[in-house]
């Protein structure tokens, strides 16, 4: 059955969830916010919504929160939080990437689940230290890769682990932005100044922002796990400091071969997140800027368009699907779906059971394999286009 957004909780009350970060000039936090109450699961009751203790309790204002429970830093909002009886049960983590890890320790040592926004961290150190974390806190951690909430990338998931193309030989991933194409960071817009500082991006600047999305989204329909590399990272735009143009040579195990290019720098593009996949049996196409369409071609067969809600959808798509056929569906629901597979994961984790197998979301594990990926790109790039192997 689809998830339908209603007022149905399923006989539960909703979760209360706090955030970190997305307050007064942030971008994602608010997309997060609308994500976490589409399907109504949800209901943020607290935040520490910036790293100015002002700024962030005049965030909170703004969306209405209590005042006893906008805090003026993480740290302070973890140890109140798990104090309160009514603390929230899990946080959504939408801060610059250098703060993901310690926000996520902090929450994860008090006994609260985690939504947190990729890459998962900075280093792989980090990322390997909160994978051994949520093994032994024994909470829920999602990633927020949005594009595998998609109902038609759901569909060509299920097509390729059914078999309908074959032997998967060709994989090709395309993310094509380009709105960097100036040194837009030098005019101090917020969202670009950090995403192209080092310290606060970490060591890859276009392939940490959406390379690990395009490298996601490879992963997760094809269910292929990569296992060398070589990658060719460009920075065009002059005094910039991290790359934003990724081109990649992928080799999968199994013997599949493929190519990831990720640019902030093409201009005409804006959004332009593709994925096409080749077997033996047949190929299939999908770009995330028509995301209710999937071409489907059978060797030797007519193409075929295979639409959302449409004939020929598998129950996987139709599960994540919220509105009727030709109606367009996408981004924020995208988003939607993973805070509602979420939301199933933590309320069976709080029964002491774990969630039905059709439920799916990026877990820690996946986010500690994009934080290797970028590793293993940036010394592949280091190494004048080294083969590097995956960890």
């Amino acid at each position: 059955m689809p998830i339908e957004a209603s007022n149905d909780t399923g006989g539960h009350r909703r979760i209360r969830l706090g955030m970190v970060g997305g307050g007064q000039g942030a971008f994602i936090g608010a997309v997060h916010r609308i994500a976490a109450r589409i399907d109504d699961q949800f209901e943020l009751v607290a935040g520490a919504l910036a790293s100015d203790p002002v700024r962030a309790k005049a965030s909170a204002k703004e969306l209405g929160i209590a005042d006893d429970r906008a805090y003026g830093s993480f740290e302070e909002m973890a140890r109140a939080e798990a104090a309160r009886a009514d603390g929230i049960e899990a946080v959504s983590i939408v801060t610059p990437n250098h703060m993901h890890s310690p926000v996520a320790k902090a929450f994860l040592d008090a006994g609260i689940h985690v939504i947190c926004d990729k890459p998962l961290t900075t280093t792989v150190a980090e990322a390997e230290e909160l994978v051994a974390l949520v093994r032994k806190t024994g909470r829920i951690f999602v990633v927020t890769h949005n594009y595998t909430g998609y109902p038609m990338v759901r569909q060509a998931r299920a097509m390729i682990a059914n078999g309908e193309l074959g032997e998967i030989r060709l994989v090709k991933v395309e993310y094509l932005q380009d709105w960097l194409t100036e040194p837009l960071e030098s005019t101090g817009q917020k969202q670009a100044a950090w995403r192209t500082d080092p310290a606060r991006s970490g060591a890859g600047g276009c392939i940490g922002d959406i390379g690990t999305h395009a490298y996601n989204l490879a992963c997760f329909v094809t269910g292929l796990a990569l296992d060398e590399l070589l990658a060719q990272l460009s920075t065009f735009v002059e005094g910039r400091r991290l790359d934003d143009d990724v081109q990649i040579l992928l080799r999968w195990k199994g013997g599949a071969k493929g190519m990831l290019w990720a640019s902030q720098v093409a201009v005409g593009n804006e959004n332009g997140l593709t994925l096409r996949v080749y077997g033996s049996k047949g190929g299939l196409e999908w770009a995330q800027e028509n995301p209710n369409h999937l071409w489907f071609t059978p060797y030797g067969r007519p193409k075929q368009l295979l639409t959302r809600g449409g004939a020929g959808t598998l129950a996987d798509a139709a599960r994540v699907s919220r509105i009727p056929s030709g109606h367009p569906e996408g981004y924020l629901e995208g988003f939607a779906t993973i805070y509602a597979e979420a939301a199933r994961a933590i309320r069976a984790a709080q029964a002491g059971q774990k969630p039905d197998p059709e439920v799916i979301f990026p877990t820690v594990e996946d986010g500690l394999a994009g934080v290797q990926f970028i590793d293993a790109a940036v010394k592949s790039a280091t190494s004048k286009g080294a083969w590097v192997r995956m960890t």
